[in-house]
């Protein structure tokens, strides 16, 4: 196979944004370094960082450095990549440039499917969303937006190494926005002052903070190199209560290490926990605390581990991988 140029041109990129998307973009476009391709990824909003950068090989040019024109990206790549609001723009440049185009989906909303519409290869993040983009395409309401031309599961990678530690004795709530559950982590941290939790400030949304609670700590914005140390060695117990989750990245990463997920049953936390989750009603505040308290007991904690640490070991993000690299292989044909 030749050594192909692949650029994926997106709105924010790891170590600046953090966010699960951006992550696991980059686990992705890493794997495509490991085959000898020449990754590049075109950066079209500002961010910290004002010259090229690399990270572990994908190479990041900044906003006022990277391609403005579709046509002139088109004329430079063999494939190109994005996702969220950064699709249309390279389904464009793949249309002038005569080259694949491809979008990673991380949400169900109607807005995803409508900017994937027809492109060469659109990668959903569990399976459960590839089920549902089906559906959506083949419905009247939708029917007149065409199918990608091919389609792929790819859930967002999480190499246990990276994030495998010995847990922590706090109880952990990561991006503290109402989606997430922040109004339900101060109410069980209200209702619990012998238990102490902690409060991860979280890339993107409004974080709902208070303060003059003292079992609770709130970290600021922690990258994601870092959550191995700074958030899951300080971590007990794992709440991952959004009302919206396509997936939720930081339920497997925590299961790398064997803390225990309590979490709302949205279709994606729960394809990503299985039968590992300890699945409560986010609204059921009662319940949760319930739980909370349950776990809280060794022995309770020592089985939901073990049970974690064998969804982490299920989960691993190697062959889905070598099929997302065999995937763009042959689109670029």
């Amino acid at each position: 196979m030749k050594r192909l140029r692949i650029v994926a041109r997106l709105h924010g990129y790891p170590p600046d944004m953090n966010a699960g998307a951006e992550w696991m973009t980059h686990s992705m476009l890493r794997a495509l370094v490991a085959r000898g391709h020449d990754v590049r990824v075109h950066l079209f909003r500002r961010s910290s960082f004002w010259g090229r950068y690399e990270l572990q090989g994908v190479q990041v040019w900044p906003s006022g450095v990277a391609s403005r024109s579709p046509g002139a990206l088109g004329a430079l790549a063999d494939v190109v990549i994005s996702h969220l609001e950064g699709v249309p723009y390279v389904k464009e440049a793949g249309r002038l440039g005569g080259i694949p185009a491809v979008s990673i989906c991380h949400n169900t909303h109607n807005q995803t499917f409508e900017e994937a519409s027809d492109v060469d290869l659109a990668v959903y993040n569990s399976q459960w969303m590839r089920e549902y983009a089906e559906k959506w395409y083949v419905s009247e309401e939708h029917g007149h937006h065409q199918a990608p031309a091919r389609t792929l599961v790819v859930r967002p990678p999480v190499f246990a190494d990276d994030y495998r530690t010995t847990p922590g004795d706090r109880v952990t709530l990561i991006n503290l926005n109402e989606n997430k559950g922040g109004n339900q982590f101060w109410e069980l941290a209200r209702r619990m002052p012998d238990v102490d939790f902690l409060g991860v400030r979280g890339s993107y949304g409004q974080q709902i903070v208070h303060h003059g609670l003292p079992n609770v700590t709130v970290a600021g914005h922690i990258p994601g190199s870092a959550m191995r140390e700074k958030v899951y060695g300080r971590t007990r117990i794992l709440l991952a209560l959004s009302e919206y989750e396509s997936w939720g990245r930081v339920a497997a990463e925590a299961c790398a290490s064997g803390i225990p997920v309590i979490a709302h049953p949205t279709p994606g936390l729960t394809e990503c926990l299985g039968s590992t989750g300890v699945f409560v009603d986010r609204d059921e505040v009662d319940r949760i605390e319930c739980a909370i308290r349950q776990l809280l007991k060794p022995p309770d904690w020592r089985a939901a581990s073990a049970r974690a640490l064998a969804r982490s070991a299920e989960l691993d993000p190697t062959a889905e991988l070598e099929a997302w690299c065999d995937a763009i292989e042959e689109v670029a044909g």
